[in-house]
């Protein structure tokens, strides 16, 4: 196998994902920087913490307006992950 970065990234099966979500979205994999993210311990935790207000927060953007802005912003950056 591959690596996809320098840092051990955990497998699906190593965190326990599941392919469903209770918001109505339903996703096939978990994409690499949800188990990037996940890989360390400290910081993970509060930053999904932190994404989870940004995206299902109370706000005036819809979740497909905020997945807009997310998808843009990673591309800006060539982000990988």
């Amino acid at each position: 196998m591959e690596r996809e970065a320098w840092v051990k990234i955990p497998t699906e099966k190593d965190i326990g994902w599941s392919a469903t979500s209770g918001d109505g979205y339903a996703f096939t994999f978990l994409p690499a920087m949800g188990r990037l993210i996940m890989a360390h311990p400290v910081i993970g935790p509060p930053f999904v913490q932190m994404l989870a207000t940004v995206m299902f927060g109370p706000g005036s953007l819809s979740r497909r307006e905020r997945e807009l802005v997310a998808s843009v912003s990673a591309a800006a950056q060539d982000c990988f992950y």
